[in-house]
């Protein structure tokens, strides 16, 4: 019952958050654009996600696509029956810090909209 009462003060909060992401990306994309030379670092990763639902996925796939530098290739199968998402960075120094980023958007909008962390 807490869960539900406390929903929209949690997608808001993720919502604040996102927002900001969105900001701070868009602000490193223009700043390498506006310089000279290219500040990418391009690479495409896989970010495991287990046994999320269908609309997990397209949550996590829409909200990694609309932040600048990043995009949603598609969803793979792991041979152990698990789906991860195939994404491709822009800027992330290595596979470790994309992977990061992108594991704390899915932590976020599992806190956001169950209200309980991925386990």
């Amino acid at each position: 019952m807490i869960a539900v009462l406390t929903l929209p003060f949690r997608l808001l909060a993720f919502a604040g958050w996102f927002a900001w992401q969105i900001v701070r990306s868009s602000g490193g994309v223009l700043a390498d654009i506006l310089s000279p030379g290219s500040r990418a670092t391009p690479r495409v990763v896989r970010l495991p996600l287990g046994d999320a639902g269908d609309a997990h996925l397209t949550a996590l796939g829409v909200l990694i696509s609309l932040t600048p530098g990043t995009l949603t290739l598609g969803v793979d199968r792991t041979a152990e029956g698990g789906r991860e998402l195939l994404v491709h960075t822009m800027y992330d120094t290595d596979e470790a810090r994309a992977l990061a980023g992108l594991r704390e958007m899915d932590r976020r909008l599992v806190a956001a909209t169950t209200g309980r962390s991925r386990a």
